[in-house]
């Protein structure tokens, strides 16, 4: 199957399955006698699996060590689990920043009502909050 073929089974574009062969996910695949690649059911099998994972924000070097284990015939089922917990966690953290910043700038926004709108030096507007000074969330 051409690689025309496997961008549309898999979603996944021609540009990227090439990148992914480039970083060593993908082994290189066969060539025809005019070098246009041909790929397997198992490749397809594999591009939608490095797909999948990057779509829940896997690292190219996480789907790597998960690819080296089932190359090896390890099962790779506890890294997985590891690293999706890893990943649940990264996000969380990132949810309790992100509401935070939220917080901050609902805050900056309410105290910005209060400032002249026509401060073209942006001294004595809302601006120089913007600049460096953090308003703290209570």
């Amino acid at each position: 199957m051409r690689i025309q073929n496997v961008a549309q089974q898999t979603g996944i574009s021609s540009q990227t399955i090439r990148y992914y062969e480039s970083v060593d996910l993908l082994p290189k695949p066969q060539r025809e006698a005019n070098r246009y690649r041909t790929y397997t059911e198992i490749d397809v099998e594999r591009i939608r699996f490095v797909g999948g994972a990057r779509q829940l924000g896997l690292s190219i070097d996480d789907i790597r060590e998960i690819l080296a284990l089932r190359d090896t015939s390890e099962a790779p089922c506890r890294t997985v689990l590891s690293m999706l917990k890893q990943k649940a966690d990264e996000i969380q953290q990132r949810v309790v920043e992100l509401k935070r910043l939220e917080a901050e700038l609902r805050t900056l926004y309410e105290l910005g009502l209060t400032f002249p709108e026509e401060d073209i030096l942006g001294k004595q507007c809302i601006c120089h909050l913007v600049r460096g000074q953090v308003v703290k969330s209570p």
